[in-house]
């Protein structure tokens, strides 16, 4: 009997009439390896046939008591006599409702990390729901979705597991200073890249030239974090053991080195022969010393006297100067190597790395235990930097850097001397860096030259060819399908036609253009409300014992405010946010908010708050309980979030993916005014685009904190600067800014 046999009597009897909360709540009840069907279903029809019945899923009883039946000659019987595998096999795969209301299956395989589909429990909230719902219906419901729950939560312990145990198996950051033998080119022929058993990467080739750098472009999902993490650990064929890939993903761990340290820590061998050269001096001088010291006895004797102390001392002497003869010459060998690695100059190169990565000099002599892990991952790019590999990766590195660090970093990298891998939301960034673009898309990588405007364009070009093609193909297709139906049984034209039939077997086969759907981002129409909305009057702020942040703030929100703040990190943006979404209290002046208004504040860390155990749909049901699940789903639709993906576990989404749930989440109130905290961190390009399209035709105000130029002179008309204590209007476009804080920062550049 095949598994989709059970599955099917529900799709043949219930059809698009399935309510989904109640074939939801079915598909649980069958799960459980103790159901018991009864005697001709009979067991099964007390559990949900009714339901069925009330909420229109089926015509009457009778219908529903032939569903119960016929499931339970299927599945009674194996389910209750022998193991439980086949059942869950069969009913493993979670269930979705598609666009006609039917129960589609997606099986995974059993230790599938990333892709594993859960059923929603939505919780007590989503059983109110479910018409003709029983108390005993509820609380089976309730017992289901508490297993359930914990059975997520193993697997996300296990994920994480899996995680750490990658992380420590990875190759230790250290220069190199001998670098391998060989050609430092990569050619990666027909490989493929899965993650949990899904296929994101298929028989794909990928050639790198060293000194080449390649900005690497996809949607989020298609697998551009695994690839990188599957190069750094050469588990792709192609890869030479001698070539150094270091792949910058985790920020270091916050111990008592200091930062400098944490950075020159990665030249092992520097270390090394520091301490080694520190011993030989040690031994130099001890072995020095005894010499003299034999001489000085030698000396103390009278000339006739050679007995067996004289001796002694002559040999000791002896002994010290050979020992001192060995470690002159491996010192002097020390000092050539140090030499040769430009030892004393590491300081300096680690300087200029922290220094334009906004470190100062009291910054790299504290400990890594006092920053916050934003700062720690700069450390972590520090040490990339310093360690110079023959091949950097690099993952959206600009998330953790403001304006100033970004302009030097693309500085920085437009000198790298090596190959360079690195992906990126940021358009600009990457106009910038890249000297060549990967595209990953329909699990094939394609290699365009030229940064990423070129590319666009060529891809643009490219698709607009295939699409030409494909259409001129299929009209002579239908071209040539016509005569031979219209003359098929014509003798006069029986060759033609038979030239025709001939031309079609011969003509290849076109694929259809695979283009992605178009992202969405709808932010809800927020109801309307008078002014005044929001205003700050005289405002200082400042933190318990602390330093005054802010003085004399005077400014004003309304709905058609478009703003965007810049400023270097550490200044006060998100204070300022605080401030304003009513997180932070004043403490000297008042602020004013028009009790109608709802202000909604995305942040830079929104990961840090949510329950990733759970789907996207089990976690907004969560947060916002009494929600119906429709209309929950079709609120996550309006952010990408859809299908399957609103019914995987969020701990295997993307960070692009992780933050369209984090969008829902704030604006499911129907916000005035949004608060947005570099929005675009993680993103894909396509989700950016959306997200400026939606900020476009959002009729509330809009408040950004953020760094990405395409972004800024998409969607704001203001521009503030966060310095010395006070918020001020910049009088000028955002490229302007980005030019004058350009030439700033060349004092400082490599």
């Amino acid at each position: 009997m095949g598994v989709a046999e059970p599955i099917k009597v529900i799709q043949d009897t219930v059809g698009s009439k399935g309510d989904p909360d109640v074939l939801d709540y079915i598909v649980r009840s069958l799960e459980d390896g103790d159901f018991d069907y009864g005697e001709e279903g009979q067991e099964a029809y007390d559990a949900f046939g009714e339901m069925l019945v009330s909420a229109g899923c089926l015509p009457d009883d009778k219908a529903a008591l032939e569903v119960c039946r016929r499931l339970a000659k299927m599945l009674g019987n194996p389910v209750r006599s022998g193991p439980k595998d086949a059942f869950r096999a069969l009913i493993g795969g979670p269930v979705h409702m598609d666009s006609m209301g039917k129960v589609q299956l997606h099986f995974s395989e059993a230790h599938s990390v990333g892709h594993m589909i859960q059923t929603p429990i939505g919780g007590p909230d989503v059983a109110d729901n479910i018409p003709g719902a029983s108390e005993k219906d509820l609380k089976k419901m309730q017992a289901r979705a508490e297993k359930e729950e914990k059975s997520q939560r193993a697997a996300l312990a296990a994920h994480q597991a899996r995680a750490a145990k990658a992380s420590a198996g990875s190759r230790p950051v250290i220069v190199r200073n001998a670098g391998g033998g060989g050609s430092k080119d990569l050619q990666l022929e027909n490989f493929s890249v899965s993650n949990g058993g899904a296929e994101l990467i298929e028989d794909a080739s990928l050639s790198l030239a060293h000194g080449r750098r390649y900005g690497l472009v996809g949607r989020n999902g298609t697998g551009k974090t695994t690839l990188l993490r599957a190069m750094a650990s050469h588990q792709i064929k192609g890869i030479p053991e001698t070539c150094q890939i270091l792949h910058v993903e985790q920020e270091v761990v916050g111990d008592d080195t200091t930062v400098m340290d944490s950075v020159l820590a990665c030249d092992v061998e520097r270390l090394e022969l520091l301490k080694e050269e520190a011993a030989l001096v040690a031994v130099c001088g001890k072995a020095g010393k005894e010499q003299t010291d034999a001489a000085a006895a030698a000396a103390d004797k009278p000339p006739a006297a050679n007995g067996p102390a004289s001796k002694a001392a002559a040999a000791k002497g002896d002994n010290a100067a050979s020992t001192e003869a060995r470690a002159a010459a491996r010192l002097t060998q020390v000092y050539k190597r140090l030499q040769e690695i430009d030892a004393d100059g590491a300081q300096a190169r680690a300087a200029i790395i922290l220094s334009g990565l906004s470190f100062d000099s009291d910054m790299q002599a504290r400990s890594t235990k006092t920053f916050s892990g934003g700062w720690r991952m700069r450390v972590a790019l520090a040490r990339a930097l310093f360690v110079q590999p023959d091949l950097l990766l690099l993952d959206e590195p600009t998330n953790h850097l403001d304006l100033h660090a970004v302009l030097w970093l693309e500085d920085y990298l437009c000198r790298w001397p090596n190959t360079l891998l690195v992906v990126s939301h940021a358009r600009d960034f990457l106009n910038v860096v890249a000297t060549d673009v990967l595209h990953l898309h329909s699990r094939k990588l394609t290699c365009y030259k030229g940064n990423f405007d070129v590319f666009e364009r060529t891809a643009a070009e490219r698709l607009k060819n295939a699409r030409k093609h494909v259409e001129s193909q299929k009209q002579q297709r239908e071209h040539m399908q016509a005569f031979i139906d219209k003359f098929r049984f014509n003798a006069k034209r029986a060759s033609l036609v038979q030239s025709r039939i001939k031309a079609l077997e011969r003509m290849a086969d076109v694929e259809e253009v695979e283009e992605d759907p178009e992202y969405v981002f709808r932010f809800p129409e927020p109801d309307p409300v008078s002014p005044p909305i929001l205003g700050f009057n005289d405002v200082d702020f400042n933190y318990p014992k602390g330093p005054t942040l802010f003085r004399d703030l005077n400014f004003g929100l309304d709905m058609e405010s478009r703003l965007a703040i810049v400023g270097p990190n550490g200044i006060g943006k998100s204070t300022l946010l605080g401030l304003i979404n009513g997180g932070l209290e004043a403490t000297k002046g008042t602020i004013t908010r028009n009790p109608r208004v709802r202000l909604a504040t995305f942040s830079q860390h929104h990961v840090e708050g949510m329950d990733l155990a759970l789907t996207p749909l089990q976690y907004m049901l969560k947060v916002f309980p009494g929600t119906n699940s429709q209309e929950m789903r079709s609120h996550l639709g309006s952010f990408g979030v859809s299908g399957s993906l609103a019914l995987q576990p969020m701990y295997s989404l993307s960070g692009g993916q992780k933050s369209r749930v984090a969008f829902a989440k704030v604006t499911f109130s129907k916000p005035h005014i949004l608060l947005l905290d570099e929005p675009s961190n993680h993103l894909d390009l396509d989700a950016v685009r959306a997200l400026i399209q939606g900020l476009n035709t959002f009729q509330g105000g809009v408040l950004m904190v953020s760094h990405d130029q395409h972004l800024i002179e998409s969607t704001v008309n203001e521009l503030w600067v966060v310095e010395g204590g006070r918020v001020n209007p910049f009088h000028g476009t955002f490229s302007e800014y980005k030019k004058g804080l350009r030439n700033a920062s060349r004092g400082i550049s490599m």
